[in-house]
């Protein structure tokens, strides 16, 4: 199972800031990432998206839409 949650650094201790539904003494694997890095990845990917629908979302484009609903 895979449970994503946010929390905080704190005084070399990580602080959850919702709780996790699991019993005690569950044994589990914890991999970090920076939530600065998420959202610059989201920024770039915010932008990747735009940039294609520019390209992709045109009248040229309707006639595949149009061959692939048949």
């Amino acid at each position: 199972m895979t449970i994503a949650v946010q929390a905080v650094y704190e005084e070399g201790k990580l602080r959850l800031l919702e709780p996790l539904e699991l019993a005690e003494h569950t044994v589990v694997r914890i991999s970090l990432e920076t939530w600065q890095d998420d959202m610059e990845r989201r920024a770039w990917l915010d932008q990747g998206q735009r940039s294609l629908m520019r390209v992709w979302d045109n009248t040229a484009d309707d006639i595949y839409t149009d061959l692939l609903t048949r």
